[in-house]
């Protein structure tokens, strides 16, 4: 593979000389999705009549992609082939306008592409990975060749695509700027590699059974359990759902993860943090309040003011804070991508600074808009229907526990 050297931002006694916009900087997959979906229920053994889609996916490129949509400039770090998937990615890509200069290009890369069959109800059901290239060309020399690019970034936000020794010297690199690093597990098999990174890892984001997979990873057991299938069934309140996962979430936070939303699918996302949910603060300098960033941030602060949680005077970091945030009723499409648009979303609004409720309730609106979209990320967003369904949110949102973890 040829050395190539990136183009990136210099520094000179502590100033940078270009790139002065704080941008969010992510690491991981780009990804060709193939999607089956039949338009009667499939049978093993033969074809099924349906439709076939070629869909931009990887996780980290969908939350890079929707928050261009959002009017955010992420800083991607991925690589691709030359080959049908890559060159069509690679065209994609440029389409909106953001760097390319982060993509690591060679013809010796088989290009990542995952193929998913879904049910006539819009759920996957089965799926195959071929995404060995993220590990194998996503290497430690590659990140750190965009150390300096990290120095304005209000976050970095790496997906468990990246080897074990990848994701330590991404998150490494990220202390050294003192920038807060969000974790998105991407599969129950590779939220796993939590175990190595979290004392660096600042948000992350797991659904249930992730949740538990990196709880076991850190504590080295088996004593933490998803949910039972007649817990689910029975429309379990969120209340008694947080207290199975309580003791798996505390693992996490034990462990050094400062901010843990787990996400519920339909039954929306429980944010957990030790103290308050202002525990975690981007300074201004790196935040981006101007353009689309300011618009945002100037919406929600209108809509719904950081005002109905203020928990300042108990954020003991010994105190377990868990807020339950609800779902927006939606026409369902399609599923995949609305957990990776729900990031996007919470990064967009972090990096305008707002807080992480705020952020939190935009992103499930962001999720939502995913959801009623073929595609993994929706072609265009509308500020102002993000800004109710969030404030929606926002206001039903209901505190599960606030009280000493031990």
């Amino acid at each position: 593979m040829r050395n190539m050297q990136p183009h990136h931002p210099l520094v000179v006694k502590g100033v940078k000389l270009e790139h002065e916009d704080a941008e969010v900087v992510i690491i991981g997959g780009m990804v060709l999705d193939i999607h089956a979906t039949p338009s009667i229920a499939a049978k093993p053994g033969t074809t099924t009549p349906g439709k076939v889609y070629y869909v931009q996916g990887g996780v980290a490129r969908n939350v890079a992609e929707c928050m261009s949509k959002l009017g955010a400039k992420p800083y991607m770090i991925s690589a691709l082939g030359f080959d049908m998937a890559g060159n069509l990615l690679l065209e994609k890509w440029k389409s909106t306008g953001l760097s390319i200069e982060g993509i690591l290009k060679d013809k010796v890369i088989d290009t990542p592409v995952v193929c998913n069959i879904f049910d006539v109800n819009g759920e996957v059901a089965a799926g195959v990975a071929s995404v060995q290239a993220i590990e194998k060309y996503l290497t430690p020399d590659w990140i750190l060749h965009f150390k300096s690019t990290l120095l304005s970034a209000p976050v970095l936000m790496v997906d468990a695509n990246l080897s074990p020794p990848s994701l330590e010297a991404s998150c490494k690199l990220a202390a050294d700027a003192e920038c807060p690093v969000w974790f998105e597990p991407v599969s129950v098999t590779k939220s796993r590699r939590i175990s190595s990174v979290a004392e660096y890892v600042t948000f992350a984001s797991p659904n249930e059974v992730e949740l538990i997979a990196m709880a076991n990873a850190l504590s080295g057991s088996e004593e933490s359990h998803p949910l039972k299938e007649y817990h689910k069934e029975n429309n379990q309140s969120p209340a008694s759902s947080f207290q199975i996962l309580k003791p798996a979430i505390c693992v996490l936070l034990e462990k050094g993860i400062k901010v843990v939303l787990v996400t519920l699918g339909s039954n929306g996302v429980f944010l957990c943090s030790k103290g308050g949910p202002n525990c975690i603060k981007i300074p201004v300098e790196k935040t981006r309040q101007h353009g689309f960033g300011g618009e945002l941030y100037r919406t929600v602060m209108q809509r719904f003011p950081p005002s109905s949680y203020s928990f300042s005077e108990h954020g003991r970091s010994s105190r377990l804070f868990a807020l339950h945030l609800p779902s927006v009723p939606a026409s369902v499409v399609r599923l995949t991508g609305a957990g990776d648009c729900l990031v996007g979303g919470t990064l967009t609004s972090i990096s305008a600074g707002l807080d992480i409720i705020q952020s939190v309730s935009v992103g499930i609106a962001v999720a939502k808009a995913a959801v009623e979209a073929e595609a993994n990320v929706p072609s265009a967003f509308s500020l102002a229907t993000i800004a109710d369904d969030a404030k929606y949110v926002y206001s039903s949102a209901k505190v599960l526990f606030h009280q000493s973890m031990l």
